[in-house]
């Protein structure tokens, strides 16, 4: 008489069971924060709008400094460009050669 053995043939493990468990109870999470967010601003859409302006204004206020920053050090450049080119020292070297030494392993 053969014994004949039941094998169970899974096509998913626990971990990806517990990983699934995990992604939607951070889904659940997120939308629970989403949900109270939306009633909070159902409630309160003067502090947000003011909330919202303040954001606006902070980021106008970083570009305009990192502009200005920018054109400053750009300017600053330039002059010294010009010093150089003026005092007869040129930007670039002309007839310059690289040489590279090969050595191949034998």
């Amino acid at each position: 008489m053969a014994i004949h053995e039941k094998m169970n043939f899974r096509f998913y493990t626990n971990a990806i069971s517990q990983a699934s468990r995990k992604v939607a109870s951070g889904i659940f999470i997120v939308g629970l924060v989403l949900v109270g967010f939306g009633v909070i601003i159902l409630a309160l859409p003067e502090i947000f709008a003011f909330l919202a302006a303040a954001v606006f204004f902070i980021a106008g206020l970083g570009c305009a400094i990192t502009a200005v920053k920018i054109f400053l050090a750009q300017r600053k450049l330039n002059k010294i460009n010009k010093n150089n080119i003026g005092d007869g020292s040129q930007g670039c070297r002309k007839n310059v050669q690289i040489h590279i030494e090969e050595h191949y392993d034998r």
